[in-house]
C-alpha cells in the first residue's frame, strides 16, 4: 500500500473514530436518563452506545496502526503509550496519545466490569467526559484536515451533539435525578 493511501486511511479512520466516540458519549448520557430516545427503549440505546464505543475504539486502533505503518508519520511505539514525546507537534500528538491511554483504561474496566463492581465501573467511565474533548482537540490541532470547512462543520456537529446531551443530563427533569429533587420546585 502506498504511503499516500496509508495517510488517507489513517486520517479517515481518525475522523470516523471521532464520530463514533461522539455518538457513544451522547448515547451513554441518554442511556442513563431512563427515558427512551427516538422511540428506542433504554436497552436499545445502551446497545447502540456499546456498538459505537467498540467501533470508535477499533477505529482508533486502526488509525494508530495505519499511521505507524506510514513512513511520513514517523511514529514510534513509545508515541502510543507516553504522551508528548512525539517529534511532530508533540502537544497535539500527545493529546492523541493521552486520549488513547484513557480509552484503554475505559476498555479494560469495561471488560472487568463484573469484577470491579458497578460503582468503580461508573467512576472510571466518568473519564469519557475528559477523553472526548481531548480527542477533539487532538483532531483540531494535529489533523491534516483541521482547517478544512467540511471538517470544521463535522467537529462543530460533534460539539453540538455532546453539548445537547450534557444540557439534557443537567436539566432538572432528568430521570436519574428525580429522587434528589426538592418537592415543589421544578
Amino acid at each position: 500500500m502506498s504511503s499516500e493511501a496509508l495517510w488517507a486511511l489513517g486520517r479517515g479512520t481518525g475522523v470516523t473514530a471521532l464520530g463514533f466516540l461522539t455518538v457513544s458519549l451522547t448515547l451513554g448520557v441518554a442511556a442513563r436518563s431512563g427515558r427512551p430516545l427516538l422511540a428506542l427503549p433504554r436497552f436499545a440505546v445502551a446497545e447502540v452506545h456499546r456498538f459505537a464505543a467498540l467501533a470508535g475504539t477499533l477505529l482508533v486502533v486502526l488509525h494508530l496502526a495505519l499511521l505507524f505503518a506510514d513512513p511520513y508519520a514517523q511514529l514510534r511505539v513509545a508515541d502510543f503509550l507516553v504522551p508528548f514525546l512525539g517529534t511532530y507537534r508533540p502537544l497535539w500528538q500527545g493529546l492523541g496519545t493521552l486520549a488513547f491511554d484513557l480509552i484503554m483504561v475505559v476498555v479494560v474496566t469495561s471488560l472487568l466490569r463484573h469484577r470491579l463492581g458497578l460503582n468503580a465501573f461508573r467512576l472510571v467511565h466518568w473519564i469519557t467526559y475528559a477523553l472526548w474533548p481531548i480527542a477533539l482537540v487532538h483532531a483540531l490541532g494535529n489533523g491534516t484536515d483541521a482547517g478544512r470547512v467540511w471538517f470544521l462543520v463535522f467537529a462543530g456537529c460533534c460539539v453540538v451533539m455532546v453539548a445537547a446531551a450534557l444540557a439534557w443530563r443537567l436539566h432538572a427533569n432528568y430521570t436519574e435525578y428525580a429522587a434528589a429533587r426538592v418537592p415543589g420546585r421544578s
